[in-house]
């Protein structure tokens, strides 16, 4: 079946054709003969008027795209107003985070479409699933976890646990992770600056020496697993995202983290959770749900020659 596929993300102008999920995902969209839109979150809309139905509009243009460095899309059309219920099958919610009130927001509109047009990942579950609070449900799989604004609450968990990492809430991508020595130097510094900035509570955990072993990305379509690299550290850091510098290689799953997988699938599928990326670090201790624009299966599928993009669009189908 050919499909009008909408994916609302980040400007393509400036993405990374050579890791980017979100152009995968066209790529394989495009080859089946679907339609492909592009449109930015900003430009969603909701209408709605006496006598005349609701409306979910944005505005978007059909391209096309192809995997060459510079020249990797072309517009097909005009930029316009269009209609998601009635001209698009397919809307793929792919802008990065950070999770806010404007991230919050569109996932609640879009999940007005619910029975007209499908949409991935389904955006109520996204709203009910941030990737660092949707993970406490299964804390024991966890290192232990502190979630809080209290500086006091903080040096207490460190009399137990030692040095520590502190990250915010609802970052991505590696972004503001410290590492926080067991005497606890500049963590009142730390801690002003997270207050101030964030008004949500922080997250804090037991630094794992094991994340030199590597922090590894599993991607879970419709609660099965499909693939896994192991990211490193890169030179003079402990933070092994691959936007912060660290590298990737082959790996399988370990004996705990295919308990981890098994544990999560069924509660993933149900809520229409097609595509997520869970992070494990040294092969046992479970850090994120990430359901929001997971990213990683360009590089899954060049370490181990299979089509992960086409296996989440085998999954979108069946779910027509």
């Amino acid at each position: 079946m050919s499909l009008r596929v909408a994916v609302q993300m980040d400007p393509i102008e400036t993405i990374n054709i050579a890791g980017d999920s979100s152009f995968a995902l066209m790529l394989s969209a495009q080859e089946r003969g679907h339609e492909v839109w592009h449109y930015d979150v900003q430009s969603l809309g909701y209408e709605t008027g006496e006598g005349v139905g609701a409306k979910m509009t944005c505005h978007a243009a059909p391209l096309r795209v192809q995997r060459v460095e510079g020249d990797h899309f072309q517009w097909k059309g005009e930029c316009r107003r269009i209609d998601l219920a009635q001209d698009i099958d397919v809307v793929l919610m792919r802008q990065d985070p950070p999770f806010h009130l404007g991230y919050i927001s569109s996932a609640l509109l879009l999940d007005r479409l619910k029975g007209q047009t499908l949409v991935i990942n389904d955006p109520r579950e996204v709203v009910n699933a941030p990737e660092k609070m949707f993970v406490l449900d299964y804390a024991r799989f966890m290192p232990p976890t502190l979630v809080t604004r209290k500086l006091s609450d903080v040096r207490e968990f460190m009399e137990r646990h030692g040095a520590c990492v502190v990250k915010p809430l609802h970052g991505n991508g590696g972004k503001a992770i410290f590492k926080i020595d067991a005497e606890g130097t500049n963590l009142s510094a730390l801690f002003e600056v997270f207050n101030q900035t964030w008004p949500e509570p922080h997250m804090v955990q037991p630094f794992l020496p094991e994340v030199s072993q590597g922090d590894k990305r599993i991607v879970l379509i419709d609660g099965e697993f499909a693939g896994a690299i192991n990211r490193k550290p890169g030179e003079g850091e402990f933070r092994s995202n691959l936007a912060q510098g660290g590298y990737a290689e082959a790996t399988g799953l370990t004996e705990r983290e295919e308990e981890i997988c098994a544990a999560m699938g069924p509660e993933l599928k149900k809520r229409g959770l097609v595509f997520v990326g869970i992070d494990v670090i040294g092969g046992k201790w479970l850090t994120e749900i990430n359901v929001t624009s997971p990213t990683g299966i360009v590089a899954i599928d060049k370490f181990n020659g299979t089509d992960t993009p086409g296996r989440i669009w085998d999954a979108i189908e069946a779910r027509l």
